[in-house]
């Protein structure tokens, strides 16, 4: 399942963004999206990880949980709409 993690700290590391959502299951993938032309990150990422279940549950765990005095927001990403 791919899950959309967003208000992240600028700072946050991917890795660091892994191994909270490692805590619930296996994490196939962490993508922090950069803007293109500067390079900072723009506060959202997306983590796909492949056990419904466990991604269901981190879901739950993790939206609202305070990381770096931000509340992260956490539900299943909906798929890309052209336009």
């Amino acid at each position: 399942m791919n899950i959309y993690v967003g208000n992240l700290d600028c700072g946050l590391q991917e890795s660091e963004l892994e191994q909270i959502f490692r805590e619930y299951g296996e994490v196939a993938s962490v993508k922090i999206i950069k803007d293109k032309y500067t390079g900072k990150a723009k506060g959202f990422g997306f983590v796909e990880m492949p056990d419904d279940g466990e991604a269901n549950n981190a879901i739950e765990e993790l939206n609202g949980k305070d990381v770096n005095g931000r509340q992260m927001k956490v539900n299943k990403a909906r798929p890309r709409t052209e336009g």
